[in-house]
């Protein structure tokens, strides 16, 4: 490549990363300065293989960047490339502009949702073992990670699956410019920490001035070359780097260069070329070869015999995963108790260990999910919420990707509470767009882990670790948004409604106040979110009031979810829900130690009469 072509483009590149942040008022020049030696050598640098006109093309390579609030220099990159207008980068920020502060879905060329430090070296771990294990096609996945963000635990957790899984075609780039929003960052300089502590991962690395035009073509040259391991390039960057009197300097961290300070720092860039472009290399021509879809059969319980939800997914999965070779499952070292190990039965080349390490785990499911593939990631209920930033990020990246808990709420006995999944159905229906599902059965559970992979979005399945009974027969569909009513008769005088666990012990509760000469209709409310609300108001229409009946906590549960459907409406609705502090004990004497077994709802039943 030569050499001078690349300096000039970096001029025109400096001179839209200042002109496009001062004209918002707003941004991140200074992140973005010190990664253009970096950025430009990789995309006009000959080893970038990317056809900009077909972004979407399977064998195109892929770049992520990690430090999301460096999008100035994202955006006068593809400038670079001819591809975003000048008149467009001067809407950076603006309202209704593509160009946002942090990259997000539908950003030009951006492969997902960035800016919350310390998830994008995750997503391109998924996208790596995409290209090598799925798709094998030789596509090749870069990251820009800043400084501040390897203090990020999540960082390291992709560092050690990358390695595990020998991901050679994926090259993390450290952009070590020292200082990060008040001051100088862990390690500042020292660039041989880094070195020290990603070789020990099992990572190549290649220490470079990030500034040297030649050093950086020659680190990327040299990572293509390595073979059974990843590549991080650690770049020692100046922040601001091209205008002297922000060089390196903290306090401007997240601020644009004010109109009068413009001209001169563009006189120190020196004279740019804002027309000039130059043109990516192209990507070989190479498609994934699909995978055979073969037919389903139909779910098949003994209605005689009590079945786990969570077996059921495992049977789920093993189930569909011949009529979708686009499922891929994930799984944090719980898979024997999760049962997503029967995946491996029957696709294992679908199956991927993720281990203990849950906020990489969703980071990779959604990268996953960004190369065409359906995700379903499961472990505890509970250790869900270490990666909720994870989750909440990728709802702003379009992402496609199935959740499922298992060993939820206080039936799961005696591990106690911090096994306890209490606060999951509140987090996953806070995500804008989500499915929340909750089968009490096995039967509708596998119909609804066929519902979520058939749905487009981020969907949650919470499973229960003991055995219920079988309600539905195979016939039965479970629309998301639907609900059931298993009981009714013109004299019911209350209506329960329940999910999960307790809709056995609803039922239950059910059959002893029928004994009693009492009444109730129970309903499923097994979509949690969408709530079926036409359902469950018509459902209560006869009755005098309704008991919502969770194991979870009373805050973000179903409970709240069903008095919402019912306000403004004079029908009274009682809850009952975790709301002692729980501990260890048998499933039932939990179940009973809240209020929310059978026993419990015959007591509120017959109160309420």
């Amino acid at each position: 490549m030569d050499l001078d072509a690349l300096q000039a483009i970096c001029r025109r590149i400096r001179h839209d990363i200042l002109t496009s942040t001062t004209e918002a008022g707003s941004g991140h020049p200074t992140s973005s300065l010190s990664g253009v030696e970096l950025m430009a050598g990789l995309l006009f640098g000959g080893l970038f293989r990317f056809d900009a006109d077909r972004p979407d093309r399977p064998d195109n390579d892929r770049l992520i960047f990690s430090k999301g609030h460096a999008s100035p220099l994202f955006y006068a990159l593809w400038a670079a490339a001819g591809k975003i207008s000048r008149a467009e980068l001067m809407t950076l920020r603006q309202f209704g502009s593509p160009l946002e502060g942090h990259p997000v879905a539908g950003t030009p060329f951006a492969e997902a949702a960035t800016g919350s430090l310390g998830q994008g070296l995750s997503i391109g771990v998924g996208m790596a073992l995409n290209a090598k294990f799925l798709d094998r096609l030789p596509y090749r996945t870069y990251v820009l990670l800043g400084d501040s963000e390897m203090a990020e635990g999540s960082v390291w957790e992709a560092l050690e699956i990358g390695a595990h899984y020998g991901l050679d075609n994926l090259v993390a780039i450290l952009d070590i410019n020292r200082l990060g929003q008040r001051g100088e960052t862990l390690y500042g300089h020292d660039l041989g920490v880094y070195d020290r502590k990603l070789s020990a991962f099992g990572w190549n690395t290649v220490l470079v001035d990030g500034h040297d035009q030649k050093q950086v073509l020659e680190a990327y040259a040299a990572a293509e070359a390595v073979k059974g391991r990843p590549t991080a390039i650690i770049a020692r960057t100046v922040k601001g780097k091209g205008v002297s009197f922000i060089e390196d300097k903290n306090g401007w961290h997240g601020k644009p260069l004010p109109k009068e300070d413009l001209p001169r720092a563009l006189a120190e860039i020196g004279a740019a070329d804002l027309d000039m472009t130059l043109p990516l290399a192209q990507p070989p021509g190479l498609s994934a070869q699909a995978g055979a879809a073969f037919a389903v059969p139909p779910p098949d319980y003994d209605p005689k015999k009590s079945y786990a939800t969570r077996k059921a997914y495992g049977d789920a999965l093993a189930r569909l995963a011949p009529g979708h070779p686009d499922m891929v499952v994930l799984d944090g070292e719980v898979s024997n108790s999760t049962y997503a190990e029967d995946m491996k039965k029957v696709a294992p080349d679908r199956f991927f260990e993720m281990y203990v390490a849950e906020q990489n785990m969703a980071g990779v499911g959604l990268g996953l999910s960004r190369r065409g593939k359906k995700p379903l990631c499961s472990t505890f209920a509970a250790f869900w919420s270490r990666a909720f930033d994870q989750i909440r990020m990728a709802q702003y990246s379009a992402g496609n990707v199935v959740y499922c808990g298992s060993h939820a709420g206080v039936s799961i006995g005696e591990d106690g509470p911090s096994q306890m999944g209490l606060e999951d159905l509140a987090m996953f229906r806070a995500i804008s767009g989500s499915a929340v599902l909750y089968p009490g059965d096995a039967m509708s559970c596998e119909r609804l882990v066929e519902a979520a992979v058939l749905r487009t979005g981020i969907t949650y399945i919470r499973t229960t670790r003991a055995a219920t009974p079988i309600l539905y027969g195979p016939e039965e569909t479970f629309p998301v948004g639907g609900s059931k009513v298993l009981r009714s008769s013109g004299a019911d005088k209350v209506l329960v409604v329940a999910a999960g666990i307790t809709l056995a012990e609803a039922l239950a509760a059910a059959d002893s106040l029928a004994g009693e000469g009492t009444a109730i209709r129970v309903l499923d409310a097994y979509s949690v979110k969408p709530l079926d609300e036409k359902g469950i108001l018509a459902a209560a229409e006869t009755v005098a009031a309704v008991v919502v009946v969770e194991d979870h906590y009373p805050e973000g549960g179903l409970g709240e979810a069903v008095a919402a459907a019912f306000a403004g409406t004079a029908k009274k609705v009682v809850r009952l829900s975790v709301e002692k502090m729980p501990k260890s004990g048998k499933p039932q004497e939990l179940l009973d130690f809240e209020g929310i077994s059978r026993a419990g709802i015959v007591k509120t039943v017959k109160t309420l009469l």
